[in-house]
């Protein structure tokens, strides 16, 4: 195991921690598409941002989890990586 995963194992082993990260899983799993679908596409944040007709920074904030993006924002996103956007509701898990 690295330690970075050592790292993970011991903060989500903390309840309070474990709770904090569970709450982002949606944030993080749309970040997760925006990155494999701009390495799919052979892009840089750079060349994406130009695509979008923004900033790479702006890119950047995207792939980091931080934020929850619009659906014109995803949408563009797929655009400017030759992807299509796919929304999909699952049954929640009990």
């Amino acid at each position: 195991m690295t330690d970075l995963s050592k790292l993970k194992a011991r903060l989500l082993a903390d309840p309070e921690t474990r709770a904090a990260y569970d709450e982002q899983a949606p944030e993080f799993a749309i970040a997760r598409e925006l990155i494999a679908a701009r390495v799919r596409a052979g892009l840089t944040q750079d060349e994406i941002a130009r695509r979008m007709h923004t900033t790479q920074s702006t890119i950047a904030r995207l792939e980091s989890g931080r934020t929850m993006p619009s659906m014109r924002t995803l949408t563009r996103y797929a655009e400017a990586t030759g992807s299509r956007t796919v929304i999909k509701l699952t049954a929640a898990t009990a």
